[in-house]
């Protein structure tokens, strides 16, 4: 056999190294163009116009080329304005890779035909509502119509809604594209982990699992490796399309649509949204303070919390009956206030690849939780709550023993569960099992769900819960409602908050009743009372 010569091994690693990193090279300026900021012209405009709308001021300077708005009771104080000589509406279409793993999702968008110029060829006055109308003009030579209107809420709130006239099924993009100032930062976006100023950074906005590791290796990639759901510094249960900047300036939007906020310009943002329209609102004030209220008096304020949450400590803990009264003794040996347990393992527990986890049935397993009314009872009488666990998804239970009221075959067969495109319950993997979610879009499986949380979870005796999960609502899901699912996705959170709201106010001492939710949208405090932050790489 032919020896191998020393020499020969450095022409070998080059001849493997380089069409790698060649390879490498290639994908990362693929994603770069992928992911590029979009710029344009304008084609053609009016002269000088304005129009007072409300408390607001709208004005478009032909020549700067830019729409500004103000406030009358600060008209120094830019609300929003567009770039000069940038258009401020554009459109797109292209195609979402989208691929899903135990709710972590990663998405890759490719556009295929982009529509950057744009014309203002109107600008009218109804009421408190102005708006902007033209053309804009395609990369194919041709053009459609689009209107952008400012209406005049509240004397510290301006919605806006953009629109064009798709001339087919294939433009799914909108673009918003506005001044920034390089040393304008940018605070909100709902809960992230990693980053307080966003400014210098492309940041998408779709709710999913936060991931394993996000980002910290070599958690991640071993995350990765085995399930695709290693995460990153943007991946978050609650993202939300909302800011308040350094310069006093603030915007929401009530898409509930993949966006993606694209802030690595210095002199400007640029929002994308997978649709062909958008709205929102920005808003007037000096303060952070003043901008948060006017922004919480369009999607809603958290209730205050009933008096017992913070009398004493909320002890998690899992075990049965007998650990728990273990556990409260030894807590009153040492004169520990107790507020509550929480005892996510209410329904009993099934061991997995992952270890032990519950059985999604919402019913109360008594092989666990043997003689559950008399712990209850003794705990309330010391003033110390029972609290438990739900969530919008159902397993199947049939080699479960024990089982009085099987909820998926129940949901099933009414079609209460969110469907593939062939018809069947959607079976969402968790670890070695997989579980079915109900559709919250059908008002009959609504109420059913409803009536489950008040018979079967605050029935046996809670007080509070944690109303788990939300984020997992597949993209390709079929739903009653006819939306598409990657329209409902980022909603689903919230349609699932408003259901256990509705619950808890449905039922006896619902002023007193809890629920605590891991992930939410833009309108979620309007029906939750709390959330938690998840947990992966949590640290005090």
């Amino acid at each position: 056999m032919k020896r191998l010569k020393l020499d020969s091994i450095p022409v070998m690693l080059i001849a493997l190294v380089v069409p790698l990193l060649a390879l490498l090279i290639a994908a990362f300026f693929a994603a770069s163009i992928r992911q590029r900021q979009l710029a344009g012209r304008y084609e053609g405009v009016i002269a000088d116009t304005s129009a007072r709308v409300g408390a607001f001021t709208v004005a478009w300077n032909a020549s700067t080329e830019q729409v500004v708005i103000v406030n009358d009771a600060n008209p120094g104080h830019i609300v929003w304005e567009s770039v000069p000589g940038q258009p401020f509406i554009m459109a797109a279409q292209g195609v979402l890779e989208v691929r899903e793993s135990r709710a972590h999702v990663t998405i890759d968008d490719t556009l295929s035909l982009r529509c950057l110029d744009q014309s203002i060829e109107a600008m009218q006055t109804e009421g408190d509502t102005v708006t902007i109308s033209g053309q804009l003009h395609c990369l194919d030579n041709t053009a459609m119509p689009y209107t952008i209107s400012f209406t005049a809420e509240a004397d510290d709130r301006l919605a806006f809604e953009a629109h064009y006239e798709a001339r087919d099924e294939a433009f799914n993009r909108i673009l918003l594209t506005y001044a920034s100032d390089k040393d304008e930062h940018f605070f909100g976006f709902g809960e992230q982990f990693s980053v307080v100023d966003m400014k210098g950074r492309r940041l998408p906005i779709y709710v999913m699992e936060q991931g394993i590791g996000r980002g910290a290796q070599p958690i991640t990639i071993g995350a990765d490796l085995t399930a695709g759901a290693g995460g990153n510094w943007w991946t978050t249960y609650a993202g939300v399309p909302q800011y308040v900047t350094s310069a006093m300036r603030s915007l929401y939007l009530a898409n509930t649509q993949y966006s993606v906020f694209d802030l690595r310009r210095d002199d400007r943002a640029q929002v994308t949204v997978f649709s062909t329209g958008v709205s929102g609102a920005v808003f007037y004030g000096e303060t952070p303070a003043e901008l948060i209220t006017a922004y919480t008096a369009v999607v809603g304020r958290m209730r205050p919390l009933p008096g017992w949450l913070t009398s004493g400590a909320v002890i998690g803990m899992q075990g049965g009956t007998e650990r728990v009264r273990e556990v409260y003794a030894q807590a009153q040996a040492y004169d520990v206030p107790v507020a509550a347990f929480l005892l996510q393992d209410w329904v009993g527990q099934r061991t997995t690849s992952f270890g032990k986890q519950l059985w999604w049935n919402w019913e109360l397993d008594e092989e666990r939780y043997p003689g559950w009314d008399a712990l209850v009872s003794d705990l309330n009488t010391d003033g110390v709550r029972v609290m438990t666990y739900v969530s919008p998804f159902l397993v199947d239970v049939f080699d479960k023993p024990g089982v009085e009221r099987d909820l998926y075959e129940e949901a099933a067969k009414a079609g209460y569960l969110v469907e593939t495109a062939d018809g069947q319950p959607y079976l969402i993997q968790n670890t070695d099992f997989s579980a079915a979610l109900v559709d919250f879009t059908n008002p009959d499986a609504r109420e059913w769900y409803k009536q489950v949380i008040r018979d079967q979870v605050i029935g046996v005796g809670a007080a509070g819960f944690m109303a788990d999960f939300g984020e997992g609502l597949p993209y390709d899901a079929v739903l009653h409602s006819g939306e598409a699912g990657m329209d409902v996705h980022n909603q689903y959170p919230v349609l699932w908050a408003e259901i256990v709201r509705e619950a808890i106010d449905e039922s006896e001492n619902g002023a007193e009743i809890i629920a605590f939710h891991r992930s939410g949208y833009t309108t979620s405090p309007r029906y939750a009372t709390l959330f938690w932050l998840g947990d992966q790489l949590v640290s005090w």
